[in-house]
């Protein structure tokens, strides 16, 4: 038996909302129409409205009573837990990735490097994400637990959001960039303290980026920006 229609719409349009604000493409604060987007999706406004009451109860967006629907600000309990699961969980991967990367998966840690920076050369944010989502993926390969990537997906989405933004400076991915060669560096050479240590001041950049949204969008949070003890 098929999946009805309109189901297949609510959960298309969910997947299409939810994805822009992850991307920063729906930024926080940001008015939410049900009207305007049954127009952009070419649907009545009953599918609309299902996938916002979803993403409302995600904590993706936010009903103000007698004002309307918003994008939710970022939930800073949420990106302290998803970083220290990320921390937690990664620091120890891209050690066992040192001391067990074969050269075939050296090589293809250099390859994605070298895409990352190409990206950036090309001013293509969203392509410079989508390879550093690789980049530690092929990590947890390396250390030959890729599932561990996979348990890190489904706690940081509140984090990529932070991520994402952070890339509106274009001195924040050529950080990031400049911090993903030195983790290559440490795995290729076998190098397992130093992959540590670069992999935790790497993540634990995310409380500097939080800082500087925060300036710049006062209203990009939910929560306490005081960054939490992670030692």
């Amino acid at each position: 038996m098929g999946i009805p229609a309109a189901r297949q719409s609510t959960e298309q349009i969910h997947r299409l909302l939810r994805g822009d604000i992850l991307a920063a493409v729906l930024r926080p604060g940001e008015a939410m129409s049900e009207a305007r987007m049954a127009v952009r999706f070419g649907v009545s406004r009953t599918p609309v409205r299902e996938a916002f009451k979803r993403l409302v109860e995600e904590g993706f967006l936010m009903v103000v009573p007698q004002v309307g629907t918003f994008v939710a600000p970022i939930d800073l309990a949420a990106v302290h837990d998803s970083q220290f699961v990320r921390e937690t969980l990664e620091c120890r991967t891209v050690a066992l990735a040192a001391r067990h990367a074969d050269d075939a998966g050296k090589a293809a840690l250099e390859q994605n490097v070298r895409q990352q920076e190409r990206d950036l050369a090309a001013g293509d944010r969203a392509s410079f994400f989508r390879h550093d989502e690789a980049f530690h993926a092929e990590l947890a390969r390396l250390a030959g637990h890729p599932s561990v990537w996979s348990l890190i997906e489904g706690v940081k989405a509140q984090l990529d959001r932070v991520r994402c933004l952070s890339l509106d400076s274009a001195a924040w991915p050529n950080m990031i960039l400049t911090q993903h060669r030195e983790i290559m560096h440490c795995v290729v050479t076998g190098d397992e303290a130093g992959a540590e240590a670069a992999m935790r001041a790497h993540l634990r950049t995310v409380f500097d980026a939080i800082e500087t949204i925060a300036r710049d969008q006062v209203d990009a949070f939910a929560g306490s920006a005081a960054p939490i003890r992670l030692d």
